[in-house]
């Protein structure tokens, strides 16, 4: 139990959500290279100003908050339309984030969007792309610079790791989970699709004796893929190293800062 401190610490918080709409968009070339639409999974939070909540919750009247229901069919409208087409996940997120600011931007304080999808990039479980945008303050409740959040799931990853002499002959699936946080407001564009193909072609021809070295490496890699990136953490898990285990493994988070101002540093000395 919370101590009397901590519960009136505690910060109220009014949400209005809708997780996971599932629909079929066109986000660009899915896996195959097809230009075409393909499903996705569409999530959105309002974030709504302190207390937005308190008249419906005491009347019990839906008018009085932000109608889920009407948001719901506004976004599934949205993506459904045949002439529609994003640029990428972030087009998408953009343009979803557009239908909620337009329904709740008089109450909300930040629109958080996810985009989910399992076809984008091969050999991964899942590509998620959640873009969180705040409301300026003033009359025009215009939105802010936007926070773009990253993740590619259990990409498996076949790689000649290990120091034991079977680990230098045969490849091990590597379970990788790559989180990328861009920098705010960022307008350079990456293209995770491409630069997660490049990170698998690269890892294919190279080998490692430790996940460490295998981690930092990703790491470095995507770190210098592009100006709009902020942070990198990469999770690698070897489901086969330990016998008792289910997995074994090494997580890192750098900036990108870190790698530019060691290498800047070295260029002086």
């Amino acid at each position: 139990m919370s101590s009397p401190s901590m519960q009136s610490a505690a910060v109220s918080a009014d949400i209005v959500f809708i997780d996971s709409i599932d629909l079929s968009a066109n986000i660009g070339a899915d896996w195959w290279g097809r230009d075409r639409a393909q499903p996705v999974a569409v999530s959105v939070s309002l974030h709504l100003r302190p207390s937005s909540l308190d008249t419906a919750g005491a009347t019990d009247d839906v008018r009085a908050s932000v109608h889920y229901g009407h948001l719901c069919k506004n976004i599934s409208a949205l993506v459904t339309d045949p002439t529609a087409s994003f640029d990428g996940a972030a087009g998408l997120a953009r343009a979803v984030t557009q239908v909620a600011f337009e329904m709740a931007s008089t109450v909300a304080a930040q629109v958080h969007v996810g985009i989910a999808s399992a076809k984008l990039v091969p050999l991964a479980r899942k590509f998620v792309l959640e873009m969180t945008t705040p409301v300026l303050p003033g009359p025009a409740h215009l939105g802010g610079p936007p926070a773009v959040q990253v993740s590619v799931t259990d990409l498996v990853l076949p790689a000649i790791i290990g120091v034991n002499a079977p680990e230098r002959i045969a490849k091990q699936r590597v379970v990788t989970s790559i989180t990328v946080v861009e920098k705010a407001g960022s307008l350079v564009r990456v293209d995770y699709p491409a630069l997660v193909a490049k990170l698998s072609k690269d890892i294919e021809a190279s080998s490692f004796l430790t996940l460490e070295k295998f981690v930092l490496e990703i790491v470095r890699a995507v770190c210098y893929s592009s100006e709009a990136i902020d942070t990198v953490t990469v999770r690698a898990e070897k489901p086969s190293a330990l016998s008792f285990a289910q997995a074994a493994g090494v997580q890192i988070t750098r900036s990108r800062s870190a790698f530019v101002r060691n290498e800047d540093s070295a260029m002086i000395a």
